[in-house]
This record gives structure tokens, sequence and C-alpha cells, in this order.
């Protein structure tokens, strides 16, 4: 018989997402270092806006996959499945 719920899709979503998310924080700093010195060399140039706007894009991106890795934990992702905690407990409560 086949198990209802494939518990393996969100730990594997969970592990996707804490990889991503340190994707996207590594690429929010390098941008906004990159901002940071365009706009010093040379304050108000087109390099200086297009850096910034990739440091906006990839905060959006880190803001969400945060969200979203949020929310995944909540609802148990990283919690051992049912029958494995039903057969523990069940363990416990025979008589000798």
């Amino acid at each position: 018989m086949a198990p209802k719920k494939d518990h393996s899709v969100p730990l594997r979503a969970v592990r996707q997402l804490h990889r991503m998310r340190t994707f996207y924080a590594a690429a929010v700093l390098l941008w906004a270092a990159s901002a940071a010195w365009v706009g010093w060399e040379h304050p108000g140039s087109r390099q200086m806006w297009v850096s910034a706007l990739f440091t906006l894009v990839f905060m959006g991106l880190l803001s969400a996959t945060s969200l979203w890795l949020h929310r995944l934990q909540g609802t148990g992702a990283n919690k051992p499945a049912h029958h494995a905690v039903r057969g523990a407990t069940a363990r416990r409560h025979v008589s000798a």
C-alpha cells in the first residue's frame, strides 16, 4: 500500500529554499557593495542605478524565499512522519 503523504517533498523544498536564501543573501551583499562602490566613484551614474535595482530585486527574492521557508517550517515539514511517531509511542505503552 502506497503512503498517503510524501514527506520528502517538503524536506527537499526546505533544503532548496535554504540554499536559495543563502544565494540571494550573497547576491544582495554583492550588489549593495557594487552600488556603494560605483555610487562613490560616479554618483548618479547609470551603473549605480542598475546596481541599486539589482540590490532591490534580490532583496525581494530573499524576502519571498524567507517567507516561504518560514511557512514551510511552520507546517512541520522537518518533523518525522506520523507513522514513525505512532510506532515510538506504542512501544513505550507496552506492559511488561
